[in-house]
């Protein structure tokens, strides 16, 4: 926790708002779609979605294959409580709606469903995006499965398995992603691993977004290394998430906005 505090601090002295920003296509990113303050149809649903997981008081046994917990001394968790603690917050699934239609992607890749609450922010955000999402919990992964059939969303795929068999397999398929949301395994190697294995599935107007690049000094480590790779032009740092785009038009830039 203290770790996460002095980031946080850190992060608040170098960063800024879209006045500080000369990079047109993050200055419109920002003003168009973070600091969009209108209220949207898509975000009464998230609360309901939110809202039956916290009212569910059953518990269920998970399966954790990343950097653990700093919440749940157990493996034996409460639904609400997951929802509660270890879920996207509500100002972040909003985000996530926004991104999603501003960007208009139409293929998306999650790594790490949970119980679902940035995957329905997802396909909020587009109703006819493929969405493809990978839980390696079986458990988790079946409560988000019932509440994606109760809300209709016919337009995700999930998937139970252990990351690194997807990825490997993904490599093989000569797939695409427009949008990929790394909140799976919360560890520098893992992190690394992933970012080499989807690199092949990058488009030009493709966008990841990592969660959690403040989580420890591994992570930040991690996040480092990533905004040095070749193949990325922007970074932004928003504390929570980190976004990387790779568009070969524009200038390597690295930006920490508070949003």
């Amino acid at each position: 926790m203290l770790f996460q505090i002095k980031s946080y601090l850190k992060f608040l002295w170098h960063s800024k708002n879209e006045h500080a920003v000369h990079s047109p296509f993050v200055f419109t990113l920002i003003t168009k779609c973070f600091y969009d303050k209108k209220a949207k149809p898509e975000y009464g649903i998230l609360k309901s979605f939110r809202t039956a997981l916290i009212a569910n008081t059953g518990m269920i046994e998970v399966t954790d294959f990343g950097a653990g917990s700093r919440v749940f001394k157990s493996n034996t968790r409460q639904i609400a409580q997951i929802a509660k603690t270890a879920g996207i917050s509500s100002k972040r699934a909003e985000l996530l709606v926004r991104i999603t239609q501003y960007f208009e992607v139409e293929s998306i890749l999650e790594i790490g469903t949970s119980l679902g609450l940035a995957t329905v922010a997802l396909a909020l955000g587009n109703k006819k995006a493929a969405i493809t999402t990978i839980e390696g919990c079986p458990e988790t992964a079946k409560i988000a499965q019932q509440q994606f059939a109760t809300y209709n969303l016919s337009n995700i795929t999930s998937v139970v398995t252990e990351f690194e068999s997807y990825l490997d397999h993904i490599q093989t398929q000569n797939a695409h992603f427009k949008l990929i949301y790394f909140d799976g395994n919360h560890s520098k190697k893992a992190t690394l691993d992933y970012f080499e294995k989807l690199l092949p599935t990058v488009l030009n107007d493709t966008v990841w977004i990592f969660d959690d690049i403040h989580w420890s000094a591994d992570m930040e480590e991690a996040w480092e290394l990533i905004k040095k790779q070749h193949s990325v032009s922007v970074t932004i740092d928003t504390f929570q998430w980190g976004l990387v785009f790779f568009r070969k038009e524009q200038p390597k830039e690295h930006f920490v906005i508070r949003v």
